[in-house]
Parts: C-alpha cells; structure tokens; sequence
C-alpha cells in the first residue's frame, strides 16, 4: 500500500479562509469554457458585476466591461426585463434558490431555444444576501434532455420550424402523439404557457431579430412572423416587449431608426 503524502494535509482545513481569498473572477473561468452556458452575478440594485464570454457575446457587447454595472434593462425591453428584475427580487427577498425554471430565450444564432434557469442568492457569513448568481443552460445541449421535456419536444420543434404558418394546436399535439387536452397540460405544467402563447412568444423573438439586424419593412416582417397585419403585429409586439416595433428598432437596431 502507498504511504499518504503528509504534504496534502499539513495545513489545518479552512474552507471559508480559502474561498474569501479567491479572486472572484477567478471562481467563474471555467465557465468562459462552456459557450453554450449564460453565467451571471448581480448585486442588490441588479447590476452585473460579473458574467462570462458567451453573455457578453449574446448581448452583442465587446468585453464584460460592456455589462459591469449595468442591468436588464439596458439589454432587454422593458416587459421582459420586469420579468427578470421580478424573478431576481423573489431570490433576493427569500434567501432562497430558484432550480430550472424555463425560460424561451433567443440564442447566439438568433433562433428561440428553451433554457433552464437556476439563481442563487449570496449571502456573506452573517447570513445577509448581497446579491444573486446564476445560469442559463440550454435543455437541447443538457448532457441528456430531461425526460418530462422529451414529450413535448416534436411540438416545441415543430413550432420553430414552422411559426410563420397558421399552426394550430391540434397539429401540434398531432406531432407530439398527445391529445390537445395532454398537450396543453404538459405545456401547463413545463412552460406555464398554453401552446398558443408560446407560438406568440416564438414570433415574436424572431420578429425582434428582424428588427435588429435589418432594415425590411415592419408590415413583411408582420406577415414574415407567422401575424395577419401590421396592426395584429404592433399589438401583440408591444404586450409582450412593452415596446412598439418601430421604437424596438430605434433602440435595438443595427442600423438605428429606420421606417415606422
């Protein structure tokens, strides 16, 4: 048997010494390692202050310093990013972690992809919350999708092959082998959507990538969408963004301004 290397323990054990020494980015490196993984800590006011490569990247920023000190609200519209500041708040408030919660997120590419996502708070030894941590990990690139999402996932696909056609829910369920009843209660009980919405949600996150990075006319984005009108368009937009597309694309856009 090989003698133990007393070396490895001549030191007393001291977790917390160890870890308030670390320099915190330091503790976050290896996520720079993992491009299909969103990490990001907050403080208490929301601001970043600290994320890695592949968030800066898909929030079109050219180094983490683009994020520092800034929140969702410089990077999202507004209705959405009430909903991050909501979720935060209730981790902050509670001292207590939220798992793999979904949220549909446009990815590096642009396309709409479901994320779990999972905040804990950070508290210093006293127990007070400074802040939050968290992660965003796509369910299609999970080493093993979770199997309660596999039954769902012809129609989540079908969805963003085809949103820009007159989908309805029964050829939805048709495609995940569920009656509509099955099907809306696992999109319930999953998403906190009813198929419906998240056809909306899927049109919208791809109208809002039109709108970014070109130029095209809101009315054949509108129809391009999977919408009936422009008007049909404005209004769904506007509820889920808080933002009309022609002000969405003034903020947003490559090009700034263009038609209204």
């Amino acid at each position: 048997m090989a003698v133990m290397d007393r070396r490895l323990d001549a030191e007393p054990f001291d977790r917390l010494g160890v870890l308030a020494r670390i320099h915190s980015t330091q503790a976050f490196a290896l996520f720079d390692r993992l491009p299909q993984v969103y990490l990001f800590v907050k403080d208490r006011c929301h601001r970043f202050i600290q994320v890695n490569d592949a968030l800066w990247r898909l929030l079109g920023c050219t180094s983490a310093d683009g994020m520092l000190g800034r929140t969702d609200y410089d990077f999202h519209p507004p209705a959405l990013a009430a909903q991050y500041v909501a979720e935060d708040r209730v981790v902050m408030e509670s001292a207590t972690a939220l798992v793999d919660q979904p949220w549909l997120v446009a990815g590096a590419d642009g396309v709409p992809l479901w994320y779990l996502s999972s905040k804990h708070p950070l508290q210093d030894q006293s127990g007070a919350v400074l802040g939050l941590c968290g992660v965003l990990r796509p369910i299609a690139h999970l080493h093993e999708t979770p199997p309660h999402y596999r039954r769902l996932a012809p129609a989540l696909d079908l969805v963003i092959t085809r949103y820009a056609e007159p989908l309805t829910v029964t050829a939805l369920a048709r495609a995940a082998g569920l009656s509509i009843s099955q099907l809306q209660r696992e999109f319930a009980r999953l998403l906190q959507l009813t198929p419906s919405a998240y056809l909306l949600r899927v049109r919208v996150l791809m109208a809002r990538r039109r709108l970014e990075q070109t130029v095209d006319a809101i009315g054949a984005i509108a129809l391009d969408c999977g919408f009936y009108d422009q008007s049909h368009f404005t209004r769904i937009f506007n509820a889920h963004t808080g933002m009309r597309p022609r002000d969405y694309r003034r903020r947003f856009g490559v090009a700034g301004g263009g038609e209204g």
